[in-house]
């Protein structure tokens, strides 16, 4: 009870104050309230942004992985990745144009540039309709009736796979995780930090994921709410 108002009132503070930037587990974000989109901004003052992801990163990467990191976000869970690996050693994808310069701002306070293309990871190359939340953090290519379709250009994960080679996937893919992890070639990687959401794409479909990395190798060494932490056999 005592350190969830701590915590409250330590968020306050920071809003009052308007901090512009903010240090999370060694990371340094911009907070500017002109460059970081209103709920992502709450999140990061309240430091509680992507902390599961960030908790599983840090277990499943290693200095010698390659990381395709499919949903960049504000780029938080990337510099993580890349503060194990090395920024040369992460490929990001991030659908969202208005993503970018949080992207590159964040990864310049970390001493860092990004790997980064401004494109959709599907199953297929070219044009597809993506869906644009105004929470940004809801943006998808599936239709969660929260924003209107835009045609964004694509690129094949398959292609993708093929081309950089990673060792690691990275996704946080709003529903798409089902068809993009069972298109492409695993045969290279052995770790995979993916945030599921049985609540967009039903449990079954979740189910059914689970079955298809296990009959690859892949075990789940980890959840923490709706991300898992999967890895492959040694």
């Amino acid at each position: 009870m005592l350190e969830k108002f701590a915590k409250r009132i330590a968020y306050k503070i920071r809003r009052k104050l308007n901090y512009k930037t903010i240090s999370i587990s060694g990371i340094v974000l911009n907070t500017d309230p002109e460059l970081v989109p209103k709920g992502i901004r709450k999140q990061l003052l309240q430091k509680e942004y992507e902390s599961p992801e960030l908790i599983l990163v840090r277990e499943g990467i290693t200095a010698q992985d390659r990381v395709l990191e499919v949903g960049a976000g504000i780029g938080f869970v990337g510099i993580a990745c890349a503060k194990i690996c090395g920024p040369e050693n992460i490929l990001s994808y991030e659908p969202n144009p208005k993503m970018r310069p949080v992207i590159e701002a964040n990864y310049s306070l970390n001493g860092m540039r990004p790997n980064l293309r401004s494109k959709v990871v599907a199953v297929t190359d070219g044009e597809l309709e993506f869906y644009f939340s105004e929470s940004v953090l809801s943006s998808s290519l599936v239709d969660r009736k929260q924003g209107s379709p835009t045609l964004v250009e694509a690129d094949a994960i398959s292609g993708v796979v093929e081309e950089f080679r990673p060792t690691a996937i990275v996704m946080d893919a709003e529903g798409a995780e089902i068809d993009l992890l069972s298109n492409c070639d695993l045969g290279r990687v052995s770790t995979i930090a993916v945030e599921l959401h049985p609540h967009i794409v039903g449990s079954q479909a979740i189910s059914e994921l689970r079955t298809y990395l296990s009959e690859r190798g892949f075990e789940e060494k980890k959840r923490l709410g709706k991300s898992a932490l999967f890895r492959k056999a040694a």
